[in-house]
């Protein structure tokens, strides 16, 4: 039998849960803290944490030297095209795996998740040689196919996992009540399954966004996102860390908001066939 939870235990890890949190959400409130400051105040030691000077000029000076607008739609469209993109094909292929598995389905499973082991840089060449070959360098047309195949292994062993917790009994009994295959997977498992599409369709909009290593090597221009508009902000120079932050906050601002909004969403996804 489960132990009952004392009020005692009850509070302290209501703490813990506050402290993990708090710490892990630091980092981004010094980065939206900083981007208020002026850059003197950004580098004092010892570092000034709420009693500042509080300024706009960082943003004013981020909205007048970058096309923020440019950026921002650029990631837009890279993250949600390569997140439908990548679900329209995970879908079916974690459908087959589910429900149609073979001898070698587990063997599948685990190569696609090795692929994620493998560093970016090692195909870094011969993916920067295909993309000049093709045409298809600093266009978002290239980058959003990149990114989709990048996390297609995610979204295939998200939806598998969601998958494996539907009875097939009910699958079965659409077969025998004339279903074919496209309403088997628009009809019947779909809408199953919504809560785990949607929060893999969440996580993957949120990873897309936050791609980094390719967007700067494979993007110089006119595909750039978000993520090129905060590395443009470390110069010869030097670093302008509230200019920094002021583009950093910009850029995650969307993503935090989208997530915060729709993280019920994706807890409910994330815990989707958890509880028996």
């Amino acid at each position: 039998m489960a132990r009952a939870v004392t009020p005692r235990r009850k509070a302290v890890n209501t703490a813990l849960a506050w402290a993990v949190g708090l710490i892990l959400f630091f980092p981004i409130l010094w980065t939206i803290l900083t981007s208020f400051k002026t850059e003197a105040q950004a580098i004092a030691d010892p570092p000034i944490f709420l009693f500042f000077d509080w300024t706009l000029e960082n943003y004013a000076i981020v909205q007048e030297r970058s096309d923020y607008m440019r950026f921002l739609w650029n990631s837009i469209i890279i993250a949600g095209c390569s997140t439908l993109l990548g679900v329209a094909i995970g879908v079916p292929a974690a459908w087959s795996m589910a429900f149609v598995p073979s001898k070698r389905t587990k063997d599948i499973l685990l190569w696609m998740l090795s692929t994620k082991m493998l560093p970016a840089v090692g195909v870094l060449y011969p993916i920067y040689i295909l993309f000049i070959q093709l045409g298809l360098l600093d266009s978002r047309v290239g980058l959003t196919v990149v990114i989709m195949l990048i996390n297609l292994p995610i979204i295939i062993w998200m939806l598998y996992t969601y998958f494996k917790e539907i009875p097939g009994e009910i699958l079965e009994a659409a077969r025998m009540d004339g279903a074919g295959l496209r309403e088997e997977l628009i009809h019947v498992l779909t809408p199953m399954a919504i809560p785990g599409i949607a929060s893999t369709v969440l996580l993957n909009v949120i990873l897309a966004w936050n791609e980094a290593f390719w967007t700067l090597n494979l993007t110089a221009v006119d595909a750039a996102p978000l993520t090129a508009f905060i590395a443009s902000y470390s110069s010869p120079e030097g670093l302008f860390f509230a200019k920094l932050s002021a583009a950093s906050t910009m850029a995650i601002a969307p993503i935090l908001i989208l997530g915060w909004f729709s993280q019920k969403q994706l807890v409910r996804g994330l815990t989707f066939g958890a509880v028996k």
